[in-house]
C-alpha cells in the first residue's frame, strides 16, 4: 500500500503510559515511539490485558501521560483547548450511546459540534459535509432510522460516519469491531481501510482481529510485555515479532500464512 510520507499526523517520543496515585506510579508500557502518517490505517494489536486502551487514552489526551511527548500535526498535544483538540481528533469508543431515540441524521450530525455556532445550527456546508459523510460509510438509506433501530454493525458504521463528519486529520477507534460477527468484522475493517485511502485521514483502532489487520493494514503497532514495535506488516512478519505474542501451548503463528492457527 502506498504511504504519504509528506506529514507526520501523530507522534511520540519516549512516551511512557500508566497510572499514578499518591503512593506510586505503575508504568504499563515505556520508550513507545511512533510516527504515524496522513492517509494511513494503523492497527493496534496486542494481547488482552497489555494496555491498549491505556495507550489509547493517552494518546487522546482522556488520561494523562507519564513520560514523553506527544504531538499531533507538530503541535504538542497539551497546547491544544477542547475545542482545537476537537478539530484535529476524533474519537469512536466501544461505549453505549446515551440516547438511541436520535436518528442516524442527527447523530452523525453531532460531529459538527466544534464548527457550529453556539446555538449549534447547521450551516450548508455542514449539511454537505454530514451527507458526505453518510454517503461514504454506506449508510445514506439508513439516515431517518432511529438508532434503536439499528443492529450493531448499522451502529458501528453511524458511529464512524459521526467521526468523519467531524473532519479531522486522525480518527481513532477504540475496538470497532466488538460484538460483530465475523462478516461484519471484516466488513467494518475494510471500510476503515478504504476511507483512510480515500479520504487521506490517518486512521488508528486497537482490535483483537489481529488476522485481518495484518491483512489490511498499513502500519502495525504491537504491544507486548516488553516493548511496543511499529512496522509495516510485512516487516513485522520477518522479524518474527508475532511468535511470542501469546503463550505457544494453543496457537502459533504461521509466518507462510501471516497468521495464528491452533496448535495440533
Amino acid at each position: 500500500m502506498t504511504k504519504n510520507k509528506s506529514h507526520i499526523v501523530l507522534k511520540t517520543q519516549d512516551l511512557a503510559i500508566g497510572y499514578t496515585s499518591k503512593k506510586e506510579k505503575t508504568v504499563i508500557a515505556s520508550n513507545i515511539n511512533i510516527k504515524l502518517h496522513k492517509g494511513e490505517l494503523v492497527g493496534l494489536i496486542g494481547a488482552n490485558g497489555i494496555g491498549k486502551s491505556t495507550l489509547l487514552r493517552t494518546l487522546t489526551s482522556v488520561q494523562r501521560k507519564l513520560d514523553g511527548n506527544i504531538t499531533i500535526n507538530n503541535t504538542s498535544l497539551e497546547n491544544y483547548s477542547n475545542i482545537n483538540l476537537a478539530k484535529v481528533l476524533s474519537l469512536v469508543l466501544t461505549e453505549s450511546l446515551g440516547s438511541k431515540n436520535l436518528t442516524v441524521f442527527e447523530l452523525v450530525a453531532l460531529g459538527r459540534q466544534p464548527y457550529t455556532n453556539w446555538v449549534g445550527s447547521l450551516t450548508s456546508k455542514d449539511l454537505q459535509v454530514i451527507n458526505q459523510s453518510l454517503f461514504q460509510t454506506n449508510i445514506d438509506d439508513l439516515k431517518h432510522k432511529k438508532c434503536y433501530e439499528l443492529s450493531d454493525g448499522q451502529l458501528q458504521k453511524v458511529m464512524i460516519a459521526r467521526a468523519l463528519a467531524q473532519d479531522t486529520d486522525l480518527i481513532i477507534l477504540d475496538e470497532p469491531t466488538t460484538h460483530l460477527d465475523m462478516y461484519h468484522k471484516a466488513y467494518i475493517l475494510k471500510l476503515l481501510q478504504n476511507l483512510a485511502k480515500e479520504t487521506n485521514k490517518t486512521i488508528l483502532f486497537s482490535s483483537h482481529e489481529i488476522d485481518l489487520a495484518i491483512q489490511l493494514c498499513d502500519t502495525l503497532i504491537v504491544m507486548t510485555k516488553d516493548t511496543v514495535i511499529t512496522g509495516q506488516p510485512s516487516n513485522l512478519i520477518d522479524k518474527g515479532t508475532f511468535n511470542d505474542l501469546f503463550p505457544q501451548d494453543l496457537i502459533v503463528f504461521d509466518n507462510k500464512t501471516g497468521s495464528f492457527r491452533v496448535k495440533k
